[in-house]
């Protein structure tokens, strides 16, 4: 039998509120998606102001780390032409990120969901989505 630890919509309501406070302190309205460990969407928040065409980005960059069990930023470098995991954006439809922003959410050693913050620049979007990271580890 196979047992699965995964986030619940209240852990994903104290990652949500993490993310929105970093960004509200950088100035940037953000869009915040939250997924299981299987990247299934558990919740979603555009900030007022976040950006229409990072709704799919913020859900794709959660998906991309849970499913991964990796950081989005991490494939940026091993994407590029000539690198070991190039085109790998183009696999399940697109769906894979390779820009900063995505985060696997991790507990004693296990990934139980993932984050994805879209509407700044990549360095933005992951400081959010760590700001949501540590807020849920502090509440533990």
């Amino acid at each position: 039998m196979y047992r699965v630890t995964r986030l619940d919509i209240e852990d994903a309501r104290i990652l949500i509120a993490g993310a929105a406070e970093k960004a509200r302190e950088i100035g940037v309205p953000m869009c915040i998606a939250i997924t299981d460990e299987s990247g299934q969407l558990i919740a979603f928040e555009r900030m007022d102001g976040g950006k229409v065409t990072s709704t799919t980005i913020a859900i794709d960059k959660a998906f991309t780390a849970a499913g991964a069990k990796r950081a989005t930023h991490d494939y940026g470098a091993v994407s590029q032409p000539g690198k070991p995991a190039y085109g790998i954006n183009s696999a399940i439809g697109g769906r894979l990120m390779v820009v900063g922003g995505g985060l696997p959410v991790i507990v004693d050693g296990e990934v139980v969901g993932g984050i994805g913050i879209s509407s700044g620049t990549p360095d933005q979007d992951q400081a959010c989505a760590q700001a949501g990271i540590d807020a849920f580890l502090s509440a533990q």
